[in-house]
């Protein structure tokens, strides 16, 4: 008997047809299950106070992050959030950061405590910052921290590293006498201080709403 491969092929679509509309429904609803199994997803629910950008980010994943920050500082009724993370790999040695959802009001706190004035002054001179980088590079002894940075004797350099060490943010390795590192705990904070002033000097990466409505004066009766 002779096939008739285009009754076949119709009863096939036809088949087609009716499995997707079988599984559709299906995907959907496993769809809407994930997305309420998500913790902290962004509602849809309108903001009065906090204005939600969207899109920043070309990754859907950061994007839809930045939105759901948006919705957590409105619900958690703070001035921000904050969502970072990194890795720093240099002189055999690697860091790896991430924090999320840290609060901006904890942060402008450093500020009232004056911790935040303390570390930038501990660091905040061209000699340390140059030690800093040297060291961030990969371990130095004093010696070469003397050609490395320019200076004249290895007594300026204990002199402008001196306040780096009591801060603990250089140490003595433990494993080889008279070379100098980063504290491991300390490599984030001077990256992510770096950031900070990146972004103080290139402002492609921020979005907002600056224009503050102005306050109508109050009636007098």
């Amino acid at each position: 008997m002779k096939r008739d491969y285009g009754e076949e092929i119709d009863a096939l679509k036809e088949q087609m047809e009716n499995f997707q509309k079988q599984l559709y429904p299906q995907v959907d609803e496993l769809r809407t299950m994930v997305q309420e199994l998500i913790p902290n997803k962004s509602s849809t629910k309108k903001l009065e106070r906090v204005h939600v950008m969207q899109g920043m980010h070309p990754d859907h994943r950061l994007a839809e992050k930045m939105e759901e920050l948006c919705y957590q500082a409105e619900d958690n009724d703070v001035s921000g959030l904050v969502t970072y993370l990194g890795v720093y790999n240099s002189g055999g040695r690697q860091s790896n950061w991430i924090r999320n959802a840290v609060p901006t009001d904890e942060l402008l706190s450093l500020i009232e405590s004056g911790v935040a004035s303390k570390v930038l002054a501990c660091i905040g001179n061209a000699n340390r910052l140059a030690i800093l980088l040297s060291i961030l590079r990969g371990p130095k002894t004093v010696a070469s921290l003397v050609e490395d940075c320019g200076f004249g004797t290895t007594g300026q350099v204990y002199h402008h590293m001196k306040p780096l060490l009591a801060a603990d943010i250089v140490v003595e390795d433990e494993k080889q006498k008279g070379v100098y590192v980063i504290q491991p705990h300390r490599v984030q904070g001077v990256i992510m201080l770096l950031v900070g002033i990146s972004d103080m000097v290139d402002e492609s990466y921020t979005q907002g709403e600056w224009n503050v409505p102005e306050e109508r004066p109050s009636s007098q009766s």
